[in-house]
């Protein structure tokens, strides 16, 4: 054959190796240049002006509600007893049970869900808050003397905010106990294995959220203290 060879039916180009394989080719390449390492690359991703922005306003939510509230214990103690006389102690308890849960569903959504400003910013809201009524009900281990002494016959509104504030708590660590022990007992191939999905267990969470605040309004926590 003139000009060309016969390789398996198809026409070669003569000085072409017909067993050679073909290599695109592209006039540009795809990915730019750059002196930067992967984990340089990987650092400008973290962004880690977002994170210590986040962190500082975590701290400030923390810290600066609970001082104002505490302040405000200190120095117009009068009129929040006047206030705390026309509260009802389980409504306190519910309330500061409430943005807890707020602070809580704010970081978990934060982790499962892609608006996670948004979710942040609802995570700030209830710190903040739940911040704030713990400085004006003195919250820590051994509250029930303090809010006594601050607010006398009064105290029980306090000591109500506290036990919800508390209730939260603890309602959250009862179900971090009951969500590692379903990992670590039900097998991946396991039907039950639906119980550990993300929706699944928010709506574990929530039930044992509301069996806490359930004992510590009607369980006998808030009249006896």
């Amino acid at each position: 054959m003139t000009g060309a060879s016969a390789n398996d039916g198809k026409l070669t180009a003569p000085g072409v190796d017909p067993d050679a394989k073909e290599v695109s080719k592209h006039p540009d390449a795809s990915i730019p240049e750059s002196d930067l390492s992967l984990a340089e690359i990987e650092k400008r991703r973290s962004h880690p002006v977002r994170w210590i922005v986040m962190i500082a306003i975590v701290l400030l939510g923390v810290v600066l509600p609970y001082w104002f509230g505490r302040r405000l214990a200190v120095n117009h103690t009068t009129d929040l007893m006047t206030l705390f006389s026309h509260l009802d102690p389980r409504s306190v308890a519910m309330l500061s049970w409430e943005v807890t849960i707020v602070g809580f569903v704010g970081i978990a959504m934060m982790i499962v869900d892609r608006a996670k400003t948004f979710w942040f910013g609802v995570f700030v809201v209830g710190l903040v808050c739940e911040q704030f009524l713990a400085g004006l009900s003195l919250l820590k281990l051994d509250f029930w003397n303090s809010t006594y002494v601050m607010y006398g016959a009064e105290a029980r509104v306090a000591n109500a905010a506290n036990l919800g504030i508390i209730g939260a708590a603890m309602g959250l660590a009862v179900f971090a106990v009951v969500w590692i022990g379903l990992l670590v007992v039900i097998k991946k191939t396991s039907p039950l294995n639906i119980l550990t999905n993300s929706w699944v267990s928010f709506a574990l969470f929530i039930a044992v959220e509301v069996i806490a605040i359930c004992i510590v309004d009607f369980g006998g926590l808030v009249t006896a203290v």
